[in-house]
């Protein structure tokens, strides 16, 4: 497999990962909190208890968040080191397309 097609894989899992406005919403609420958040997400997005685990299971998959079972509950946390790696690739994207001509593309 060629590096520009890994890459292209990643970027797509990761895009995939955030493509669902409720895992927009779950890792913006995971990001405001300065520590795992321990709280009761299906409180704060008003969604099944289901619902939200599919979508955590979805973020989880793809590296975005990581979780820690204390006790009965589990804490989870934004991975700042896959963020990094998202917008490393998407930074590598952009400055591609800073290169590329598009005066004709009316």
């Amino acid at each position: 497999m060629t590096v520009t097609l890994a890459l292209d894989l990643e970027v797509a899992q990761l895009a995939k990962a955030l493509g669902h406005p409720a895992r927009v919403r779950i890792m913006r609420l995971l990001l405001s909190h300065d520590a795992c958040y321990c709280g009761e997400l299906v409180d704060e997005l008003e969604l099944a208890q289901a619902t939200v685990s599919q979508h955590l299971k979805v973020l989880k998959d793809a590296g975005l968040i990581v979780g820690e079972i204390e006790g009965l509950r589990t804490c989870y946390c934004a991975s700042s080191e896959r963020l990094a790696e998202l917008h490393a690739l998407l930074g590598v994207m952009l400055d591609e397309a800073m290169e590329v001509d598009t005066s004709g593309c009316d």
